[in-house]
């Protein structure tokens, strides 16, 4: 979406992307509030998660959902959500559903619960058998540190179990995983993975914005960035392209 004819802008990836994508979070929009969050950010939103757990209690789920699929935006049930049946052992009543809702996008976490780890990517080689499998990696206990080759080890073996995406947990807030208490990057570890794994294949957590800037600074324009807040997405696009206060120098011509 442009507006008007400026030079000197990066290019973004085109609809449907397979990189640049933007993850938005929803944390229990009304049926109206997701008409207006539509109308305005659907363009620059490649993927909607319903967050943690909160499909179990939100009103209008699925006239919620069948909205949001009816501007061909994909959605997925949180990890959380995931964590709750399988820790029930009601792994085959999530999948009826996922069908029921017509999910075609499946989270597949351990963040919560320990999953060994070849049980995991049983999991997600099943579930790629029939819908595209987001798997991610770290935990959100912020005492358990995962040192960066065991991350690395981690994505490589879900993305070859079948796994589209590997997303590198921070929780909602961005506290936990790749970033410290703060919310400040483990940049040893995020530059670690990077020289194994594609950044094209990683979906970067990323709620707040000096994290946006980060991976935008690291890894450019079409970084994938995920858990932005619904009412973010128009900055971040805006920071994307080099027209934010933090940005704005990044891609004009010295």
């Amino acid at each position: 979406m442009i507006n008007f004819n400026l030079t000197q802008i990066p290019e973004r990836t085109a609809q449907p992307r397979k990189e640049g994508l933007t993850m938005v979070m929803d944390k229990g929009l009304s049926l109206g509030e997701a008409a207006n969050f539509l109308s305005v950010s659907n363009i620059h939103t490649d993927i909607l998660k319903l967050g943690f757990g909160t499909s179990f209690v939100t009103p209008n789920l699925r006239a919620k959902i069948e909205l949001y699929q009816s501007h061909n935006l994909p959605v997925y049930f949180g990890g959380t959500l995931f964590e709750a049946f399988i820790i029930r052992n009601q792994f085959e009543d999530y999948l009826s559903l996922c069908k029921d809702y017509n999910i075609t996008m499946i989270e597949v976490s351990d963040g919560s619960i320990e999953i060994p780890h070849t049980e995991k990517c049983g999991y997600i080689e099943k579930i790629s058998k029939f819908a595209t499998v987001l798997s991610e990696v770290g935990s959100k206990d912020a005492a358990h540190i995962i040192p960066p080759y065991k991350w690395i080890e981690l994505m490589s073996a879900e993305l070859n179990a079948g796994s589209s995406y590997v997303i590198a947990e921070a929780r909602e807030a961005g506290n936990v995983g790749i970033y410290r208490g703060s919310g400040e990057v483990r940049e040893g570890l995020v530059q670690e993975i990077l020289t194994k794994i594609p950044a094209e294949k990683i979906i970067w957590e990323a709620p707040q914005k000096a994290q946006q800037l980060y991976f935008l600074e690291l890894i450019g324009c079409n970084v994938n960035l995920g858990n932005i807040a619904p009412t973010e997405v128009i900055p971040l696009e805006a920071m994307r392209i080099g027209l934010r206060g933090d940005t704005f120098h990044l891609y004009l011509n010295k």
